[in-house]
């Protein structure tokens, strides 16, 4: 059960969030902040040392929101997939909480807290096991850093102009670049060439009618291959 003090720190927390939306940093008091939370301004110190100390806090709350998004998307079975899922998530994620984002990311003050490693580990996670799968053109942390980087930079570049020129889709572009430029094009393996293999000799078998196979067997043979000729990788 949340105790008074965890409630009255968690509604300072909103309510400073709530006006940095609104207004932005600098034009979010600490006055303002104690009105809206119903608190005075001893209480704010008291629960965070000053305004350098609650936009801390408020950053720390933002990656936790963002963190419990990511957390709730499963891994799948394709990680190039996830790889486009948490870049969609993120971006949104940013779109929908710009203020919020903004401080998160808008210079080097997140690597003070330990929710941005957890994010990085995540994406870390996925990018390893695309190499894991061959699917990887460059070392694991060199596509993590790209990838990184390019969200990043896209997301704030989506909040702070929005209406720019070309800027409709770019998230989109800008993602397949990025897939473009870390992965290499699947390989082929022999079970990638099975489906045509099948169709060619299923193709051969009904075109040698003398083939040494009973009826029985060369209905079965054909409804085998037209099985996995029907396959897809």
């Amino acid at each position: 059960m949340e105790t008074y003090e965890t409630q009255t720190r968690q509604r300072i927390l909103d309510s400073a969030a709530d006006l940095i939306a609104e207004s932005g940093i600098e034009g979010t008091s600490i006055r303002e902040i104690c009105a809206a939370a119903g608190v005075t301004a001893p209480t704010v110190y008291h629960h965070f040392g000053d305004k350098n100390g609650l936009m801390d806090a408020v950053v720390t709350d933002g990656f936790e929101r963002y963190l419990a998004e990511k957390r709730r998307r499963r891994p799948t079975a394709d990680p190039v997939e996830d790889l486009r899922r948490g870049w969609r998530g993120h971006v949104e994620f940013g779109l929908r909480h710009p203020a919020f984002y903004r401080l998160m990311y808008g210079g080097a003050r997140q690597e003070q807290h330990p929710a941005a490693a957890e994010g990085a580990r995540i994406l870390h996670g996925i990018v390893t096991r695309i190499a894991e799968a061959g699917l990887l053109r460059m070392p694991v942390e060199e596509a993590v850093q790209t990838i990184h980087a390019a969200t990043v930079g896209t997301t704030i570049l989506l909040i702070t102009d929005a209406d720019a020129p070309g800027i409709e889709g770019l998230s989109e572009r800008v993602l397949d670049a990025v897939i473009d430029a870390v992965l290499v094009a699947r390989p082929r393996t022999e079970a990638d060439g099975l489906p045509a293999q099948a169709g060619t000799l299923r193709g051969l078998l009904a075109q040698t009618p003398d083939a040494p196979l009973t009826a029985g067997e060369r209905a079965i043979l054909l409804e085998l291959l037209a099985r996995l000729a029907d396959r897809r990788g």
